[in-house]
């Protein structure tokens, strides 16, 4: 098989990228993947894998603060969005997920996402619940990062589309990301 001919963008380009941001616990992997799942065409890119792509040097946050930990939030920030912007040329709806509180963080999203438009959607279903969902996964983490939620709420308020997602299973939460976001799926 040749690729001489093969063109990867597509005409029309899908409808943007939907950003999914919230506390470590608020459930924005596990929707992101169900929003994914919905559409025909669909890219889930979470985030944190961007990190783990990096094999020496990688540091992660930590509550203590840590610029080069900082630093690579925006890199793996950035890395994502350029993926997002592949993805929607080739008519792939990105959906994104992050742990944003930051409206500094928020901007850099915004400044760097160029295909379509960037559906942004907080899940805040509160400190609690968050910590509660986090021992509850395989994936727990031992900083109960729940203080970040003050931050974000501070930070982010008036910005996209908020959701309480407490209460919700799964569906209903894709429901309203759907309903808030316009985006509708094309199976």
């Amino acid at each position: 098989m040749t690729f001489e001919n093969v063109t990867v963008d597509t005409p029309a380009p899908a409808a943007g990228t939907l950003l999914l941001v919230g506390i470590p616990g608020s459930g924005k992997s596990t929707v992101a993947a169900a929003v994914a799942a919905r559409f025909d065409r669909a890219a889930h890119i979470e985030v944190d894998h961007l990190q783990e792509l990096i094999v020496q040097g990688g540091r992660w946050p930590s509550p203590d603060g840590d610029p080069e930990a900082d630093r690579q939030i925006l890199l793996r920030a950035r890395n994502g969005c350029l993926l997002a912007d592949s993805f929607v040329g080739a008519g792939f709806l990105a959906v994104m997920d992050d742990v944003v509180v930051r409206r500094s963080h928020l901007d850099f999203y915004r400044a760097h996402v160029k295909a379509g438009p960037l559906h942004v959607v907080v899940l805040a279903p509160g400190p609690e619940k968050a910590w509660e969902r986090n021992n509850a996964r395989h994936k727990k983490l031992t900083t109960n990062w729940a203080f970040l939620d003050e931050a974000m709420r501070e930070e982010l308020s008036g910005e996209g589309v908020w959701i309480d997602n407490a209460d919700q299973t799964v569906e209903e939460t894709v429901a309203a990301v759907l309903a808030a976001t316009g985006l509708t799926p094309e199976k």
